[in-house]
């Protein structure tokens, strides 16, 4: 594994974002207009139904940025080498699909952090909610576990662009939000349909979000929570990335990845 080779990604992926209006709206933009208005319905919902209720909403879709932040920056990075039919220039040179990957996820990473400060600071200014009052552990466990989910995530959508081509590149963007009401995000798992609640325990992101819910009544680390998300985040990975790999390969072999430059 090459520092530099990631580290060329890495800055390509940076002047892509610097210069392109499209990716600054949707990973700084739409999340914190999205975080303003749970912001205000956090404040209905305080006076209808009680402040930790309200606080609960608002912390989970801050969260919930750190998982969708970090998904659509590496999978719509790739994206773009596509569009810009460069995807090929990448690839005949040494680098290896883990450094490839590892240079979108830091990136990724990276704007997903800055998202959750900047969702923090007007969460507290704004909305009367500090998310370090989860505690400062909790939070860096919190955005690992979702960091990595969200890279898993990530590149079983590129395995699925690279084998099918552009006309599924709407996954990029739009299959994440098929799971979140099944993540629990702004309510308990309990409140789903018991056939749903099974579906929503195999989900990594779900104990991280009934963890921080308990945090907004109780600081203690939820080790029962973290534990079952560590491990099944562990096995997603290893899935995902044997997934991507035979999709990636598949896409050799059948012509596809050379048609991504055509």
């Amino acid at each position: 594994m090459s520092w530099k080779r990631i580290k060329a990604i890495m800055i390509h992926e940076f002047f892509i974002t610097k210069r392109s209006l499209e990716v600054i709206n949707d990973i700084i933009l739409y999340p914190l207009l999205s975080i303003i208005i749970f912001g205000f319905l956090t404040i209905y919902l305080s006076g209808a139904t009680g402040l930790i209720i309200g606080k609960q909403v608002l912390i989970g879709m801050i969260l919930w940025q750190v998982i969708s932040m970090t998904q659509y920056s590496i999978a719509v990075g790739c994206l773009w080498d596509v569009w810009a039919r460069n995807l090929t220039n990448i690839f005949i040179s040494p680098i290896s699909n883990l450094e490839f990957l590892l240079a979108y996820t830091i990136t990724g990473s990276l704007k997903s952090l800055m998202v959750i400060i900047l969702g923090g600071i007007i969460s507290f200014y704004f909305f009367g909610t500090n998310l370090l009052d989860l505690g400062l552990i909790n939070l860096m466990i919190y955005f690992i576990n979702l960091a990595i989910f969200g890279f898993g995530f990530a590149i079983m959508v590129l395995g699925l662009i690279f084998r099918f081509g552009t006309r599924v590149q709407a996954l990029s963007w739009g299959l994440i939000a098929v799971l979140q009401p099944l993540m629990a995000v702004i309510y308990p798992v309990s409140i789903l349909p018991k056939f749903l609640q099974s579906i929503a325990y195999l989900l990594p992101p779900t104990y991280i979000f009934e963890a921080a819910r308990a945090n907004t009544t109780d600081l203690g680390i939820q080790w029962l929570n973290i534990g079952i998300a560590f491990l099944l985040n562990i096995i997603f990975i290893f899935l995902a990335v044997r997934f991507f790999n035979f999709m990636f390969n598949q896409s050799k072999k059948t012509g596809q990845f050379a048609r991504l430059e055509g």
